[in-house]
């Protein structure tokens, strides 16, 4: 059962903290809270499984976390190999390096797994420990603030409107819209495009028997985007990517009437000779997905009322494959502040709330930060091709860059765990 039965109450169903959002960080963040002790209420618009626009990979620094909410062995059971190589492909040319293990000896290589099995490993297990979830219900109407929300549930279906109230409010649902009537402090940054005028669309799609050595990433440098393939579970090869929007318009120019993901499939082949190899006897799994514009850039803010998690706190270019890591390290990040301070569960004042977001946001910064100005600079230089011709140049006199990379970038560095 996805909920109780509270459409007949008058008064909220009271909880510790609501949770909008139930993807990788809003059911890790539910569930170790739910492990806590604390009563949480999950709520999730779809249902699920769902397919995702996600490059998929779980870096190696993720690992001990899954393990810790108690999906590390269903992980192991469903996803690809071990990722212990990557390679570059750009401007005529390909680069391999090795991956850095990670510094947990015991998990030391990244694996990737589709959004579809890897959600619903992690939403049972926060109805496991004791959340509450309503699903699929929405989000129609927000209000109070730190130490008091309230919120009002509505159902897909013909039933009555439910009633929520708790002093914690988690925005973990993503970055594709707001919240009702959000909250964010004034003065908020809005987050940007790659460069004015030039917004990136995402796009991914799944192959079988696809010729792709099993254990590598592959990074694609194209000219007005950037992409990446990898094998997943199952067998299933993930080709996803990113497309300048304008770039995208001018290719459908050339063909009226052809769709976007033929668009895009089209060209990530004529770009890159390696995606033309290994998908030259492929039979792809259903449609393209589409989603955008990517929303880059934003952080949490001290001043904000809401504690905001995974993409609804920040979004780095997905070039570095760091979506995963943000979403579950952000949740622990959050959960090991508000775990931190018992009265926060009892009786939390606005002032207390106020002054665990401003830790939650500093440590946000000091973890993420890095990346996603790292994640920035990469992808820049890959979908302009002069940047690209550079790039590829000094990747082939000091291939060890990309090691190093992948180690500034998160990899290796294991994350932890809440108290």
């Amino acid at each position: 059962m996805n909920h109780p039965d509270a459409a007949d109450a008058t008064e909220p169903a009271a909880f510790d903290a609501l949770v909008i959002g139930a993807g990788p960080a809003g059911s890790a963040a539910a569930t170790w809270l739910a492990q806590a002790g604390w009563s949480v209420a999950l709520i999730e618009k779809q249902d699920f499984p769902r397919r995702k626009v996600c490059g998929e990979c779980v870096a190696a620094s993720n690992l001990p976390l899954l393990h810790a909410l108690g999906i590390g062995a269903a992980f192991d059971a469903l996803a690809g190999p071990e990722l212990r190589d990557v390679r570059v492909h750009g401007a005529g040319q390909a680069i391999t390096a090795g991956l850095p293990p990670s510094d947990n000896a015991a998990m030391p290589w990244g694996r990737a797994l589709g959004r579809e099995a890897l959600d619903g490993l992690l939403l049972e297990r926060a109805r496991a420990a004791g959340a509450t979830v309503w699903q699929p219900w929405q989000v129609v109407s927000l209000q109070g603030g730190a130490g008091d929300w309230r919120c009002t549930l509505k159902s897909p279906v013909d039933k009555a409107p439910v009633r929520l109230q708790a002093p914690v409010l988690i925005d973990a649902h993503g970055s594709w819209e707001s919240l009702p009537g959000d909250t964010a402090a004034p003065g908020e940054p809005p987050r940007a495009p790659v460069e004015r005028g030039a917004a990136l669309l995402a796009f991914k799609a799944h192959f079988l028997q696809a010729d792709l050595p099993p254990g590598t990433i592959h990074v694609l440098s194209l000219d007005g985007g950037y992409g990446g393939m990898v094998v997943s579970g199952g067998g299933l090869c993930t080709v996803a990517c990113c497309i300048r929007r304008d770039h995208l318009r001018a290719l459908r120019s050339q063909r009226p009437g052809l769709s976007a993901g033929d668009a895009v499939d089209g060209w990530l082949r004529a770009q890159c000779p390696a995606v033309a190899e290994a998908l030259a006897r492929a039979t792809r799994q259903g449609g393209w997905l589409a989603c955008g514009p990517l929303a880059t850039g934003r952080q949490p803010l001290a001043s904000d009322p809401v504690f905001r998690i995974g993409n609804a706190a920040g979004e780095a270019h997905p070039i570095l494959g760091e979506g995963m890591s943000m979403a579950l390290q952000s949740a622990a990040l959050l959960c090991a502040q508000l775990l931190h301070d018992p009265a926060l569960r009892r009786a939390p004042t606005a002032a207390a709330l106020a002054d665990c977001q401003r830790r939650y946001a500093r440590d946000w910064q000091r973890t993420f930060g890095p990346r996603m100005r790292l994640a920035a600079a990469f992808a820049h230089a890959a979908m302009h091709p002069r940047a690209a011709q550079l790039l590829m140049a000094l990747l082939r006199h000091w291939p060890g860059l990309l090691t190093a990379g992948a180690r500034w970038g998160g990899k290796a560095r294991v994350a932890p765990l809440p108290a």
